[in-house]
């Protein structure tokens, strides 16, 4: 089974940008959908954006489009964020995940395997 560790976390003032990077150890990561997700103390997992196994096909939550940019390399076995245009609530924990399948899903419950989660914070 795949496992996942999700790097690149940190604090920026608003309008700046990070980089989320998600590494698979373990597994076929070539094959498998990747999500990123994001949830806040108190409230429920929040979908960010998901890639199809190809790279081809991407989705967004609407929060976020335009501004994030979800890619993978599969010879690295990793898949990254890149977050521009930070906002004070874009602050939350970003999980990211695997789904083994080739139909790309937005639910968190779609996904089987996530990582530990990395904090974002954005300051006003």
């Amino acid at each position: 089974q795949v496992q996942l560790a999700e790097s690149g976390g940190g604090f920026v003032q608003a309008g700046g940008s990070l980089r989320l990077s998600c590494a698979a150890s373990r597994g076929t990561f070539s094959t498998i959908v990747m999500g990123w997700f994001r949830q806040v103390p108190g409230k429920e997992r929040d979908f960010v954006a998901a890639i199809s196994w190809t790279g081809g096909t991407t989705y967004y939550a609407d929060s976020v489009k335009g501004r994030f940019t979800v890619s993978r390399d599969n010879a690295k076995n990793t898949v990254y964020l890149q977050m521009n245009s930070l906002k004070p609530e874009d602050t939350a924990v970003y999980y990211c995940a695997a789904r083994q399948s080739v139909r790309v899903a937005t639910s968190p419950h779609d996904y089987g395997t996530w990582g530990q989660g990395t904090q974002v914070t954005v300051s006003s």
